[in-house]
């Protein structure tokens, strides 16, 4: 005799370890174009030098990780973010925003670091070289080499703070994939062998 496997909870089981295996798929292909970033932004730093962009980059297009050198003739602002010295220590990191002409993007020049989120200094522009790294207000702004008056010197952006966690996302899927179909399984064979043939 037959014993029923219920249709629509099995339906609602498949589905949704249908959706889980699609998204550890999208999180295989997420994987492939952060490498894909990574390894572009590895090259960039080995370029040479170029002068700070006078038109706004596409998001796509931002020079990220290339040496560089700008000339702030203003600065507008100062700000201070969280950040760390060339040696690891926490802190804060110095921030000037620049105006670099009539035109242009302008400049975020990161010019130190200390501990004291107060801390001043007496720069108040000019030319500054570097490496271009991300800017969560601006995009991008260039990490000083050389720090300004009164601060040490910021750690340079490095790659490895660049997140890439899609291949274990993508594992976490495919495992809740595995795991609710095992559980589903299990607890369908003790309901059948509860149920008596038909």
């Amino acid at each position: 005799m037959i014993r029923r496997v219920p249709l629509i909870p099995t339906l609602i089981v498949l589905a949704a370890a249908a959706t889980m295996i699609g998204l550890g798929i999208w999180q295989i292909q997420r994987a492939r174009w952060k490498d894909g970033i990574i390894a572009r932004y590895a090259a960039a730093e080995k370029m040479p030098p170029i002068g700070w962009p006078n038109l706004p980059p596409s998001d796509d297009r931002l020079p990220l990780y290339r040496h560089a050198t700008g000339n702030c003739l203003r600065v507008v602002a100062m700000r201070t973010v969280v950040g760390e010295n060339v040696a690891g220590e926490p802190g804060y990191a110095h921030v000037a925003d620049c105006s670099t002409g009539a035109e242009g993007p302008g400049m975020s020049v990161v010019l130190g670091w200390s501990k004291n989120p107060r801390a001043t200094t007496t720069w108040r522009g000019g030319l500054v070289s570097g490496i271009i790294g991300p800017d969560a207000r601006s995009r991008m702004r260039l990490v000083a080499a050389t720090p300004a008056p009164g601060l040490a010197a910021s750690a340079p952006p490095s790659l490895s703070a660049i997140p890439n966690n899609h291949k274990g996302y993508a594992l976490q899927w495919f495992a809740f994939a595995l795991m609710a179909l095992v559980i589903y399984a299990i607890a369908l064979r003790q309901r059948l062998a509860k149920t008596p043939p038909e």
